[in-house]
């Protein structure tokens, strides 16, 4: 046993009856999904994924005090490819700071992979957000390297589907709406799964992203400011 224990000191292998170390780990907010974390919070060396089966059932929710708690701190979060437009009055209720939130939308699809990896790699990205539903194994895999590589968590959103197939991830999260708390799942973490589902409760403002279609003043503004290139704030 003498021989494992630097390994197990430097985090790189852990006992499978036990849950994993992360030496440095993002509060999540959530006391009791923290205990439930190797390292007691999000990883910032890793890629998590959050899988569900409809949008704004407050998944992120579950990831705004994280991004508050660094946007406050003057570091950058990035949402890439959100499926609707951000509410930016919730996201401000929520305690992110908007002028460290930078929204990318790239049109298709090898963009978005392209920016979420090159976010990552950047250095200058803390957090990352990205909707990427469609996503193959090896693609995961460039990700979820980029993302070990960087000190940012990263969030992978994918349909509750995906949880079926396999994934380089080191934490995987199944999420569903109960009434006014949102059920988890830990399908992966570092050490043993947890086979009880954890329910949060959604006191904050979660409807951050709205689903109407922009009204014409602000769609052009936002449309111009696309053409020349330029960072879209929520």
């Amino acid at each position: 046993m003498g021989a494992l224990d630097p390994l197990l000191r430097r985090n790189l292998l852990w006992r499978g009856g036990a849950l994993g170390v992360a030496p440095d780990a993002l509060p999540s907010g959530f006391g009791v999904l923290d205990r439930e974390l190797p390292g007691g919070g999000w990883p910032r060396h890793g890629l998590t994924e959050l899988l569900a089966d409809e949008e704004g059932i407050g998944e992120l929710a579950l990831v705004l005090p994280a991004l508050a708690r660094l946007t406050r701190e003057g570091k950058r979060a990035v949402w890439l490819a959100p499926p609707h437009e951000p509410y930016a009055p919730a996201i401000a209720a929520a305690g992110v700071d908007l002028v460290n939130l930078l929204i990318v939308r790239p049109e298709r699809r090898r963009d978005r992979l392209w920016a979420a990896e090159q976010a990552l790699r950047s250095g200058s990205c803390h957090a990352l957000a990205a909707w990427l539903p469609r996503l193959r194994y090896v693609e995961l895999q460039r990700l979820a390297v980029a993302a070990q590589a960087s000190r940012a968590v990263a969030f992978v959103l994918r349909p509750l589907t995906a949880a079926m197939q396999s994934s380089p991830a080191c934490l995987r999260l199944a999420l569903a709406p109960t009434a006014g708390e949102l059920a988890v799942n830990i399908i992966k973490r570092r050490g043993a799964p947890l086979a009880a589902t954890l329910h949060l409760p959604l006191d904050r403002p979660f409807h951050v992203v709205g689903r109407a279609r922009l009204s014409g003043t602000r769609a052009g503004a936002i449309a111009a400011a696309r053409r020349l290139g330029l960072p879209i704030h929520a």
